[in-house]
């Protein structure tokens, strides 16, 4: 209609640079602490609960292979239940086709080669690193004000009716435009804040009770975790929680609007679409 008003997408400033920088670096030491794990892992993949664990003593988790009618087979087995991963775990082929018996591929190990010393090298580096980074951003976050005014929700937030309608749209890939798309919806504050104050301590403390030094100084570490092996399943836990959460969120990105959504991330600005008209 002639002279009707057609509400026009408003560019807002989303991300503060102090945030952008530390999202960014912590994708960069997560990438490679992943990988740097997963080389540690290959030199024994088996998972125990308690204090101590060796081969020949009952694991909770293990990834290994077997020679079955002639041919190399992976094997994954959680608690009592064993999975045929040739191909991906246990047994994975190089670029001639031959079988190489890995529990995780080289192309996804840092270093791609068996060398347990510099995996170690490059996971405590890079782990450190990360620690630092996070401590940047929770300092910022505290006293800026970004955690309070972004991160924790509201009583009307937290009502079952208001958090079932933001579950039933994501489900309809319905995302929110218009005034509710200038902050995070309550299932977004709710997992950044179980990530950044639940699941990255843990594995960073479960991490630091693997160490002798760190336990020697700091006990009671064992008692927290239940055992240094405990801390070991944990610390595997929770990493792979982590990667569960980052596939979770490259997805949404990529549903809700990813060129949108990397330029918040990168320069600061954000689209807002106006609301959908009936």
């Amino acid at each position: 209609m002639d002279g009707e008003h057609v509400p026009k997408p408003e560019v807002i400033h989303r991300h503060s640079l102090a945030v952008r920088l530390t999202h960014w670096i912590n994708v960069i030491c997560l990438a490679m602490l992943l990988m740097s794990g997963l080389a540690i892992f290959n030199a024994h993949p088996l998972l125990y609960w308690g204090h101590t664990g060796h081969r020949g003593m009952p694991f909770v988790f293990g990834i290994g292979a077997k020679t079955e009618e002639g041919r190399a087979v992976g094997v994954t087995r959680i608690a009592s239940v064993d999975f045929e991963t040739t191909g991906v775990l246990g047994v994975s082929y190089d670029g001639d086709g031959r079988a190489l018996r890995r529990a995780f591929p080289s192309w996804l190990t840092l270093p791609s080669n068996a060398s347990l010393a510099l995996a170690r090298d490059w996971h405590f580096l890079l782990a450190w690193l990360f620690v630092v980074n996070g401590v940047i951003y929770l300092g910022f976050g505290l006293l800026s004000g970004h955690v309070r005014r972004d991160l924790l929700p509201g009583a009307r937030e937290l009502q079952p009716r208001h958090i079932g309608s933001v579950i039933l749209g994501h489900l309809r890939l319905r995302f929110p435009r218009g005034e509710e798309d200038r902050r995070y919806n309550v299932l977004q504050k709710l997992t950044y804040l179980a990530v950044v104050f639940g699941l990255l301590p843990v594995m960073v403390l479960s991490g630091l009770t693997m160490s002798p030094a760190v336990t020697a100084a700091v006990p009671f570490l064992f008692d927290l975790f239940g055992g240094r092996q405990s801390a070991r399943t944990i610390h595997f836990i929770t990493a792979n929680l982590l990667v569960l959460f980052v596939l979770v969120h490259i997805i949404l990105v990529l549903l809700s609007g990813a060129l949108n959504r990397l330029r918040a991330m990168i320069t600061g600005r954000y689209v807002i679409r106006p609301e959908r008209t009936p």
